[in-house]
């Protein structure tokens, strides 16, 4: 393990992680929640999605809801 560097700039460092199990909502049926967090000012940021989810949608997801908002993170943390 190493230490994570403490975030000097809001979206600067983010937490990723999926909450899974949810019933099926929305026009879509969403059935899972992508949630980022900025470890800076604790702002999150919920993104409902599809458990089968691949990594290039959910890469699209954060190219198209997150990095356009707040610009270009420097460090993503997941447990995945």
């Amino acid at each position: 393990m190493f230490k994570i560097k403490e975030p000097r700039r809001p979206w600067e460092n983010v937490h990723m992680d999926w909450v899974t199990g949810l019933p099926p909502g929305g026009d879509r049926s969403y059935n899972t929640c992508l949630v980022i967090v900025d470890r800076f000012s604790k702002t999150p940021i919920f993104l409902p999605c599809h458990k089968d989810a691949t990594a290039m949608d959910t890469a699209l997801l954060i190219c198209n809801r997150v990095i356009s908002w707040p610009g270009i993170v420097t460090n993503i943390i997941s447990d995945r």
